[in-house]
């Protein structure tokens, strides 16, 4: 690798065709950071601002191909994991994972859509804990998603950090519990635990209904994390960098639904 080369950052998710979430918001995220972006579709979605309309999943034997294909040629720093539709796939790459063994691993486990439905099966979330938990450097859920991780409900600060504690006993090496599904008044708070230490990190709630989030965040704590930058330092980061791209988002589609402005969210040089 010279040393103009950027390092390289794989996502392994769902592609959405409306290009505000998913492969298409970690590719973005990446560049964003000056990272070398690598994509596995797991799962192809029709879908828009206003809502997902079908979900196609592609052979095992092909995701399995594409994960091959990207870590035979490339060094690869962190990989973030999104949308993985059941559990023949989270088996799949949990395999992937142990064989290659990244150095990074951060996990937005995608289970709930912004509506509420469960997007995976009982056997998927059963293997997500046995199998994708334990290799994850760091994992993103926010509240409803960790609820269905732990297993009981959270409404607050305290239950927020008592999930937390239960999902590193899971194996997870760090949480990064994601506030904006809690109700805490005007703010947003964003915690994060590794057994060690742990802190807040807190914005401002915005009156606005965005799309891309949360896979936005995992993709810009990856990148960080191929950066060189600690991983609570990421998570930070990560965070301060969606922040901004909520601030000046854009509705593209027809309805009010935002996605961010990665070109003004961009780290400053």
């Amino acid at each position: 690798m010279s040393p103009t080369t950027p390092v390289s950052a794989l996502t392994i998710a769902g592609s959405d065709s409306g290009g505000g979430a998913g492969i298409q918001a970690d590719l973005k995220a990446f560049a964003a950071h000056r990272v070398h972006g690598l994509s596995v579709i797991a799962a192809l979605t029709a879908q828009n601002t206003r809502g997902v309309r079908a979900v196609h999943v592609p052979p095992i034997d092909f995701l399995r191909a594409q994960i091959e294909a990207c870590f035979d040629d490339f060094d690869i720093h962190a990989v973030k994991l999104g949308m993985l539709a059941n559990a023949d796939v989270i088996h799949a790459v949990a395999d992937a994972l142990e064989r290659h063994r990244p150095p990074h691993v951060v996990l937005d486990p995608v289970m709930v859509a912004t509506s509420g439905a469960r997007l995976l099966e009982d056997s998927a979330l059963q293997a997500m804990r046995q199998r994708l938990l334990p290799l994850a450097t760091l994992v993103t859920p926010n509240a409803p998603e960790a609820e269905l991780l732990v297993g009981r409900s959270i409404a607050n600060g305290n239950d927020a950090e008592r999930a937390a504690a239960s999902l590193l006993d899971l194996g997870a090496g760090a949480v990064l519990l994601k506030g904006g599904h809690l109700h805490e008044g005007s703010r947003v708070v964003d915690r994060y635990f590794d057994g060690v230490s742990s802190e807040e990190f807190i914005h401002a709630r915005l009156p606005l209904d965005a799309h891309g989030t949360g896979c936005t965040l995992a993709s810009a704590i990856a990148a960080q994390l191929c950066n060189g930058l600690s991983l609570a330092n990421a998570c930070e980061a990560g965070i301060d960098y969606v922040a901004r791209g909520l601030q000046q988002g854009y509705a593209p589609g027809r309805s009010e639904v935002l996605v961010l402005d990665h070109f003004g969210a961009a780290p400053h040089a």
